[in-house]
């Protein structure tokens, strides 16, 4: 292979080199290697493999100047928001005190009762600590109660979301609410945008911005509608996002929702007054109950991305989230992982360090152009009441879910410790329930539950085996063998080497070299069926082999693969 210089490697280099090896792959197309390489996500957004100067988006403008692209020009550090949900009011208070005195500067109370408010914030500061209410259906009890409290200058939100609950329980929104409580405090937010219920239903990040957008549209009116100016009624609202682990688009998410947002500000004239508070919450549907350690890794990708795009502040959810209320470990972690970032790696210290990149610069243009699109199709569908009512919510999002599950279930995208590198032997920290969410709208869902399911369903069975049939020395059956086991594992099923003569029953599978499959496959499979096996996958391309039922193989549907063998085992799955 030639080398090309530093002082002389252009993008035709580049491009020379890459469509070389794709030829050495087997890619024939006569397309340009950039079209080759691109990849399209979620949202309709082209992902190419390589930015030049020649894909510079518009200018973003300045930190803290409108379009707010760029963020608020703040380099002191996000808000390390704590979420507590636990019922029992004193073991709530005990670990909203632990997180104040270690690092967390306000607290997220998710479905604490109106009525145990005053036992669960006793020894708060309140006007040090911002606290952010999310009651739901009891919003305007768990207002009073808040404000009924000791002390005139309490800090946070009310957290009123009626369009958020209408997605969450199809009830529709009482967006008078809004009104009732424009009147009851001049300083607190009234209203959050909490666009993670979208998120959490399978949208796409478009989808997600372009629901918020017209989510929060819908608050704006309302307020201005109940006598606030439009800049004191922007003031008075905060949006929700999903961070994932998937760095890049969660800065470019954050950064193209200021922009959406300074845009329709500019168009009721306060551009100045659009620079929009955001809430970053590392993603729930990216969370996994098995090997539920590596959340942390996730959660810590996650909340890089919402510090460098912009958040003001951010929530990283516990690792053991999925399985239950999170103990006293798991909450320092993930408040650890925030001052970390922060005071440790210095990412707060630098005024949008994505700004500039040709990468994040083009993927937030896209981006918000993609979501605009979503958000004037539900204006013009009537607004986000009557799409959460007429269904359109629901069908855009089950449309993208689909695509995301084939994904998923072809681990075009793994998750590393279930359908990839999944751990038979972990035993996993046991926690106490959390309350139910509510029910009744959107669907709830998390990217690893195909999977998972079929995990409990295998350890039920008392995990099952197949027996993988190698061929030939280990150097020539490793790699397709590693490749099998691993595929099996992501279902619950353990596998044994053998060799064919020792398997007489159940399922069974063939690991070899393409060379030792041309000289032995057909023999070995027909002699596991003389023998009793009633199905025989080989680790490999399909090829036709007599006596082979099945192939595995890279980009195989692997959910389908695992509930075949847990049905031919006889293992009940749900």
């Amino acid at each position: 292979m030639s080398a090309i210089s530093d002082e002389t490697a252009d993008y035709a280099d580049w491009e020379r080199l890459a469509l070389g090896v794709l030829r050495k792959s087997g890619v024939t197309e006569d397309r340009p290697v950039r079209e080759l390489l691109s990849t399209v996500d979620y949202s309709g957004v082209p992902v190419a493999p390589l930015y030049t100067a020649d894909d510079q988006a518009p200018a973003a403008g300045l930190p803290g100047a409108s379009p707010f692209i760029r963020g608020a020009g703040d380099t002191a550090g996000w808000d390390i928001r704590q979420r507590h949900a636990d019922p029992d009011a004193k073991a709530t208070r005990e670990a909203i005190l632990t997180d104040l005195e270690n690092g967390v500067t306000s607290i997220w109370l998710a479905g604490i009762a109106p009525g145990d408010l005053a036992e669960v914030l006793d020894g708060v500061h309140l006007n040090l600590a911002p606290i952010v209410l999310d009651n739901g259906a009891a919003t305007e009890a768990a207002v009073d109660a808040f404000l009924a409290l000791p002390g005139d200058d309490k800090r946070g939100s009310f957290g009123a979301d009626p369009l958020g609950w209408q997605a969450r329980t199809g009830e529709p929104a009482d967006l008078d609410l809004l009104r009732r409580l424009s009147g009851k405090d001049s300083e607190l937010r009234i209203a959050t945008v909490d666009a993670t219920v979208y998120h959490d239903a399978g949208a796409s990040d478009a989808e997600e911005l372009g629901f918020a957008a017209a989510t929060g549209l819908a608050y704006l009116r309302a307020l201005v509608g109940a006598g606030l100016s439009t800049g004191m009624a922007l003031r008075r609202l905060e949006f929700r996002y999903a961070a994932t682990a998937d760095q890049f688009a969660t800065i470019a998410k954050l950064r193209a929702a200021r922009r959406i947002w300074a845009r329709i500000a500019q168009v009721c004239d306060v551009a100045h007054l659009g620079a929009q508070v955001q809430h970053a919450v590392t993603s729930d549907a990216m969370m996994t109950a098995r090997d539920p350690w590596v959340n942390m890794l996730r959660t810590t990708l996650a909340c890089f991305g919402a510090g460098v795009g912009g958040a003001a502040a951010v929530t990283v959810q516990p690792f053991d989230a999925r399985l239950g209320l999170p103990d006293g470990f798991a909450r320092r972690i993930a408040r650890n992982t925030q001052s970390l970032l922060i005071e440790e790696a210095g990412v707060a210290r630098v005024l949008d360090p994505a700004g500039g990149s040709w990468f994040a610069e083009s993927l937030t243009d896209a981006l918000a152009h993609a979501a605009w699109d979503v958000f004037t199709e539900v204006e013009r569908a009537g607004g986000m009441a009557a799409a959460l009512g007429g269904g359109l919510v629901a069908e855009r999002i089950e449309a993208t879910w689909q695509r995301r599950a084939d994904n998923i279930a072809h681990r075009r995208d793994p998750i590393t410790g279930v359908s990839e590198f999944p751990h038979l032997e972990e035993r996993r920290p046991q926690r106490a329930p959390a309350p139910p969410p509510p029910t009744g709208g959107l669907p709830r869902r998390w990217y690893s539950e195909g999977f998972e399911l079929l995990r409990d369903a295998a350890e039920a069975a008392g995990t099952p085996t197949v027996p993988l049939v190698t061929l030939g020395p280990p150097a020539a059956h490793s790699a397709r063998a590693s490749f099998a086991a691993n595929l099996f594992a992501a279902g619950g099923i353990r596998t044994v080497h053998s060799g064919p003569e020792s398997v007489t029953e159940g399922v069974a599978c063939i690991c070899g070299s393409d060379r030792s499959y041309a000289d032995e496959a057909a023999a070995v499979a027909v002699q596991l069926k003389r023998q009793g096996v009633a199905k025989v996958w080989l680790a490999g391309p399909p090829a036709g082999f007599d006596g082979v039922d099945a192939y595995l193989f890279a980009g195989c549907d692997a959910l389908d693969v695992l509930r075949q063998t847990h049905q031919d085992l006889g293992v009940m799955t749900p």
